[in-house]
């Protein structure tokens, strides 16, 4: 029998993920609970694997099926693909069974060449409809050209701007039916300029051409960072997405948007979400125009948007978490494109954790898996310095977009952020807007500022995803990229000029603005107290400084687990004496130096064990110069207690100490062999302090591996340090 490559939306469901990618499932899903979704059909993950297989090429089979696929959704729709009298236009989408922000781009109006256009325009005579049928043919050419055959969409951005520029208008949908199609040729012509070849006009050519460019999408260098950054297997391929177009470029009373059932941002339990009327999807995406709020669909659109409230109270109740939905309305019909669990920020995934079981969605154990660890660490972030930021005076205002502060030097391409974060310098990435291919950019920035776009624009998801800061939607910023410039609030910034955003507000500032570490409270306690119901393990901290174990403390650490010693010498105050010791000649010189290192390390490890507030079980493992110590309380004012010491072949040997309170400092490495075996004959000699002092007699044969007996006696008087020779 032969491999199945292709189901249509009627076929799958939301158990099939794995196979149908993520938006394929939940449009099947979709379809099966009897939600508006247009009828398409989705080509399978298994045949992007096959495609890598076959040596990049779609083979026979995928291709028939993909064909039965096309005539299945021309009976459903009453279109014919690429028919002049009733031309059937999809749009192709990428979807694998995890969000990947680094795929390829949607593709819409796919189908249309000069004899469809010319037919559909004949067969309506409205003027608005034949500007409605250029605007598609000249956003179909762009993507087309963007996305499959990787013509930079610059070279068509500029020919827009210089229209706008002659007509003397803002924006795209104030261009004319006359200016658009003149936009169509001046795009064909571009497009073969750059290749050398016409743009293609046979439909099944535009379809096998788009599929191939979704399955090299997976292997793109935006993809590759995104799965190593998320840890998603390269075996698991992308599907493919074929359904029927609906227009939310048609006339005023269509249009698109992007919503979210629960706020992203700080999990509040209301609808959060954008829309642009007589506009595209990806208008919406990329930032084109700002959108307005999703609330405002309500005056112009009520039928559809009393319907859209229902059907994110089904979509909820379904899946039970927060969704993110693309919708278009045509001619005042609601059509659902997609849905999936919302990206949100940290904040927000306790928020709608707590929610969710309040609200009897989720149990408590399934609250807290539902919540990536890896997330809670932006918990962390820092935000501006009250006292500064109070001084400070905003030069504009964004949308806050991710919540957090960032402040570095201005860069304006993502290769340059890249580029400047290698050589140590914090970045703020600023663009009219971000598409996927900067997504290594803006991992590499501190944040990220945005002329165009709303709170579901590229960047903003994106960078919500990454903990990243960002604010978008500064349309006062006057805008110079090609220059590297731009100005705001009459101060022009250049590469390599200081800034400061402030990604829960907005604000906008032209200075570096001092930042300090986020609180925790709220829910984090709530979440935490039900992870520690759930778990099976112990967390210890690794801590290298006081100030270390104190925030690990605060925040549940158990203990220390690891402690660098070494690196308890990094401040610029101590790091002269360490390399001293090191650089040393002598016996004499090095133990100069070392008297000069031991109050700084006997004061932190004092302080490390005040942080812990009481005696927890801390492993201390450094570099050559340092000495694996255990430690427990001792419940008794005088103990005997034996215990081992293990001798390893490596620079690091270790001595086990049972006391409450130690004050420990280490004066020498232990003697090695150049093999690294432990040479015979070390000795612990007793030091006094405050005439009190506790004695550790050790001996042991020289051998690799080798476990010897230390004796233990303590006084009194825990306040007693010793020196390893």
């Amino acid at each position: 029998m032969a491999n199945k490559w292709v189901y249509t939306f009627k076929e799958g469901n939301m158990s099939m993920r794995n196979l149908l990618g993520g938006k394929g499932a939940n449009l099947a899903e979709m379809t099966e609970i009897g939600l508006p979704v247009p009828q398409g059909f989705t080509i399978t993950t298994e045949a992007c694997t096959q495609y890598y297989e076959d040596g990049r090429k779609i083979n026979d089979e995928i291709m028939a099926q993909t064909m039965d696929g096309v005539k299945w959704m021309e009976e459903v729709n009453g279109k014919k693909f690429g028919d002049l009298k009733n031309p059937l236009l999809v749009s192709v989408r990428s979807g694998a069974r995890a969000s990947m922000p680094g795929m390829m781009d949607t593709i819409l109006n796919l189908g249309l060449n000069d004899e469809v256009v010319a037919a559909m325009i004949a067969g309506n005579p409205d003027p608005a409809f034949e500007r409605f049928v250029y605007d598609s043919y000249r956003r179909f050419i762009q993507m087309f050209s963007d996305v499959v055959m990787e013509v930079g969409k610059k070279y068509f951005e500029q020919l827009i701007d210089k229209m706008k520029e002659e007509k003397g208008v803002q924006y795209d949908v104030e261009l004319t039916a006359a200016d658009l199609k003149t936009l169509a040729e001046q795009f064909k012509a571009e497009y073969k300029n750059q290749l050398g070849s016409d743009f293609p006009s046979d439909p099944v050519e535009q379809l096998k051409l788009a599929i191939e460019a979704v399955f090299r999408s997976w292997d793109n260098p935006r993809a590759n960072v995104y799965r190593r950054d998320n840890d998603i297997p390269y075996s698991w391929g992308t599907a493919v997405n074929v359904m029927p177009m609906v227009f939310g470029n048609l006339n005023n009373e269509s249009g698109t948007g992007v919503a979210f059932t629960r706020d992203p941002a700080t999990g509040e339990n209301k609808l959060m979400g954008e829309f642009l009327i007589n506009a595209q999807g990806e208008d919406v995406v990329a930032g084109v125009r700002t959108p307005m709020p999703i609330a405002q669909m309500e005056q112009e659109f009520p039928e559809a948007y009393a319907e859209f409230l229902k059907v994110c109270e089904t979509l909820e109740n379904h899946y039970h978490d927060m969704q993110d939905m693309e919708f278009t309305v045509e001619n005042k019909k609601l059509y659902m494109l997609q849905c999936r669990n919302g990206k949100r920020t940290a904040p927000a995934a306790l928020k709608i954790a707590c929610d969710l079981v309040d609200e009897g969605h989720k149990t408590e154990e399934e609250a807290v898996l539902m919540i990536d660890p890896r997330n809670l660490d932006t918990l962390l972030h820092p935000q501006f310095d009250a006292a500064a930021l109070k001084a400070a005076t905003p030069l504009g205002k964004g949308l806050g977009a991710s919540p957090g502060a960032a402040c570095g030097k201005v860069v304006f391409t993502a290769d340059d952020a890249e580029k400047w974060a290698e050589r140590g310098e914090k970045v703020v990435l600023v663009r009219l807007e971000t598409s996927p291919e900067d997504i290594t950019g803006m991992k590499a920035a501190q944040g990220i500022l945005t002329v165009r776009g709303g709170m579901t624009s590229h960047a903003a998801v994106v960078a919500r995803g990454m903990g990243t800061c960002c604010v978008s939607g500064c349309g006062d910023i006057a805008m110079d990229e090609e220059n590297k410039t731009f100005t705001l609030g009459g101060q022009t910034f250049v590469e390599g000029s200081e800034i400061s955003i402030d990604g829960t507000t907005g604000n906008i500032y032209g200075t570096l603005i001092p930042t300090v570490d986020a609180t925790i409270a709220g829910e984090f306690g709530r979440v935490m107290a039900w992870a520690d119901k759930f778990r099976t393990l112990k967390v210890r901290t690794n801590a290298d400084t006081p100030e270390d174990a104190k925030k690990a403390r605060e925040l549940g650490a158990e203990g220390i687990g690891l402690c660098r010693t070494e690196h308890m010498f990094f401040e610029e105050s101590r790091i002269a004496a360490f390399r001293e010791m090191i650089c040393s000649d002598t016996v004499e010189e090095r133990e100069a130096a070392l008297e000069k290192i031991l109050p700084y390390q006997q004061g932190d490890f004092e302080a490390l064990y005040e942080a812990l507030e009481v005696a927890a079980s801390v492993a201390f493992a450094g570099g050559s110069f340092s000495l694996c110590i255990f430690t427990c309380t001792a419940s008794t004012t005088t103990m005997a207690l034996s215990t081992t010491i293990p001798i390893a072949s490596t620079s690091a040997n270790s001595v086990s100490i049972l006391m409450e309170k130690p004050n420990i400092c280490i004066k020498k490495k232990v003697p090695t062999s150049e093999t690294g075996t432990a040479i015979a004959g070390i000795n612990v000699e007793r030091k006094s302090c405050r005439n009190k002092y506790t004695t550790i007699n050790t001996s042991k044969k020289a051998s690799n591996n080798v476990r010897s007996t230390t004796e233990i006696e303590a006084s009194r008087n825990r306040e007693t340090s010793y020196d390893i020779l």
